[in-house]
This record gives C-alpha cells, structure tokens and sequence, in this order.
C-alpha cells in the first residue's frame, strides 16, 4: 500500500474517533475535562507539581523538578516554533461534529498537529521520571488525562494528542540526559558519590 493511502487511512480513523467522542453523552464528564484542560494551560499543572516536589522531596526533588521543567521548556519551544508551523493542520471543527457546549474551552489560534498541552505534559513526567521514577507514575496518569481532555473538549483530534505525547517524551528523554551529570562530566562514573 502507498504511504499517501496508508495517512489518508490513518486521517478518516482519526477523525471517526474524534466524532465518536464528541457524539458520546457524558455530562458528568464534560465539566470536569474542561477544567482540567484549561487547569493545563501554560503548564500550571507541571509548575504546580514540580513546586510540590521541590517543597517536599528534598534534593531529588528539586532536581526531579528542575529536569521536568527544563524538559516542559524544551518541548514547548521545539512543538510551538517548529513541529506546528510545519504541522498545518486546522482544528476540529465542533459545531460540525456537535460537541456539546458544557466541553468547550477556548479554540487555540494555532495548528492542530501535535498537541503542545500533550506534549509538555508527557516531557514534565518523563523529565521528573528521570530522576524520581515513583513520581512518574501518577505523572504519566495526569498526563493521559490532560490529553484525553484536549479531544473531549473538541480542540484536538486523537492523533494530535497521541504525536503530543510521544513528541514530548522523546524530547524529555534527551532533555534529561543532556542534564545529566554524567553527560557533563565525561561518564557514568561521574554518578559515583
């Protein structure tokens, strides 16, 4: 099969899963997705998170923030200055696909390919993970669900969502071991107490 028809394939089942969503009656759902969505905006769940690490873990914890935060910086300048403007996807049109008004939160003017609040959340989680892997775990969860959130408030398909995460783990996981004392001085030894 031709890789225009493998991504035209790709496409109609992104978009049939985005109506799926929007289609599905879940009131008790619709209010609380908007406010974790908007709760995402500029990053304040991580900003929020790592000040808790940094205020409770010690160290570790200060430098489990650091490098989530550090990760979170990386990703947004790389997803918002080169991966959208290349994107060129439009939004999700969603009075075409009758999402329900209780789901909406601002339309972002940007592109909507790959999702940013996605990927920073992902890059917070991996950066954190990095150095305080029990950490990561709830931080993974909280950053399923801010993406899931960005479908079910209409303003991302899946596959932005799915190309977020993914982009900003990646991102963090190179951010992390850039930051690593052994990438700075010459070796694993350099962890050695």
């Amino acid at each position: 099969m031709e890789p225009a028809r493998w991504l035209e394939d790709i496409e109609r089942v992104d978009v049939a899963l985005y109506a799926a969503i929007a289609q599905t009656p879940t009131p008790a759902l619709d209010r609380a997705m908007a406010r974790l969505s908007e709760g995402a905006n500029y990053s304040r769940l991580s900003l929020a998170a790592a000040a808790a690490l940094a205020v409770t873990g010690g160290r570790r914890g200060r430098r489990a923030a650091a490098v989530g935060l550090a990760s979170v910086g990386v990703t947004a300048a790389v997803v918002n200055l080169g991966v959208k403007p290349l994107g060129r996807r439009s939004r999700p049109d969603r009075a075409v696909e009758r999402v329900p008004a209780a789901r909406h939160v601002r339309m972002p003017s940007s592109t909507s390919f790959p999702s940013g609040h996605s990927a920073t959340a992902f890059a917070f989680a991996t950066g954190v993970g990095h150095v305080l892997a029990p950490a990561a775990i709830p931080l993974h969860g909280l950053a399923a669900i801010v993406a899931y959130s960005r479908v079910h408030t209409g303003v991302h398909y899946p596959g932005d969502v799915v190309a977020g995460a993914l982009l900003g783990t990646v991102l963090a996981q190179l951010t992390a071991h850039a930051w690593s004392p052994s990438s700075r001085r010459g070796g694993p030894s350099a962890l050695r107490p």
